[in-house]
């Protein structure tokens, strides 16, 4: 790095980030009663055998806390045309708004909630939990998956102007 200072590093790996696109992805976790949901960016397979999925949350919001005590998670894709729920999941907190109230959704295993709007959606038990930092990554094995919707898949350029509900940080 030959003398960059963390500033410089630090606008040098935006500059790399800000050129990803990924696809966000809703995630839901149930324990203890309590439902949770939110808006993720981070999210990929991360095996190929045995199948893996890995999401990532962030530490600020409800649905990390609540997930914590989750077995299972469940990962929604979204469809362009259903920024609405892009804009629920991320834009609200649970901490003041139940995001479920109105929404059409089921049980799925391990008293999951999926999204009956969902492009696809993927259930599976937690593995490993990861701290990264200000997120924490949660590797999930695939037991219930399905799909839905039919179309363009929801990107982070298309939700970059949902101003959070949580703080990043």
């Amino acid at each position: 790095m030959g003398g960059q200072g963390d500033a410089e590093r630090q606008g040098d790996v935006e500059d790399f980030f800000a050129r990803l696109d990924p696809d966000m992805c809703v995630v839901t976790a149930v324990a203890d009663g309590e439902r949770a949901g939110c808006l993720v960016g981070f999210a990929s397979q991360c095996s190929l055998k045995p199948p893996r999925f890995a999401v990532w949350l962030s530490k600020a919001n409800r649905t990390y806390r609540v997930a914590r005590a989750a077995q299972h998670l469940t990962v929604h894709l979204l469809t362009r045309d259903r920024r609405d729920l892009a804009e629920l999941f991320g834009g609200e907190t649970g901490d003041e708004t139940d995001k479920f109230a109105g929404l059409a959704w089921r049980e799925g295993p391990g008293g999951t909630a999926v999204l009956a709007d969902a492009a696809a959606w993927l259930v599976g038990t937690v593995l490993h939990r990861t701290d990264g930092g200000d997120h924490v990554g949660f590797v999930l094995d695939p037991v219930q998956w399905g799909t839905g919707r039919e179309g363009p898949l929801l990107r982070l350029s298309d939700a970059v102007t949902i101003e959070a509900g949580h703080p990043a940080d």
